[in-house]
């Protein structure tokens, strides 16, 4: 069957192959999950943001610290789309935003503990932008 991209299909025997439906699991989290935490930067529902941010960032970033999180939730947005549109690349972009999260967090006291749950969140984005290498454009053919 031959189809452009405007008429994609979905290939329904790759969706019982377990390293797709990994693709699948890790894209739909990488997407969702900045965005989410993006979204809530501007409203401080989940916990007190700035309260995460190490004063010499803090120092570094124009305004304040609940300003310095605006930007800072503007970029989370930025990569979930990303990761959305392209996987591959987007992966990599949250893999080096989740580095720079672990470094501010290495240098609050208190916070290690996220920062070893980011690094192990850092390592699913670099598999993630991994398995993109396979599975994009598979949906398409």
């Amino acid at each position: 069957m031959t189809t452009t991209r405007a008429h994609a299909y979905i290939d329904k025997t790759q969706l019982t192959e377990p390293g797709y439906q990994a693709f699948l699991l890790l894209r739909t989290v990488f997407t969702v999950a900045p965005i989410l935490f993006g979204v809530d930067k501007f409203l401080n529902l989940l916990t007190d943001w700035p309260g995460y941010l190490a004063p010499w960032i803090d120092h570094i970033l124009p305004g304040t610290a609940a300003q310095g999180m605006y930007l800072i939730g503007a970029i989370e947005i930025i990569a979930g789309v990303l990761v959305a549109i392209v996987p591959r690349w987007g992966a990599l972009v949250v893999a080096a935003w989740l580095l720079g999260i672990i470094v501010n967090l290495l240098t609050l006291p208190g916070y290690y503990d996220v920062a070893l749950r980011d690094f192990g969140l850092l390592v699913a984005a670099l598999a993630l932008s991994r398995l993109a290498v396979s599975y994009t454009g598979k949906l398409t053919r």
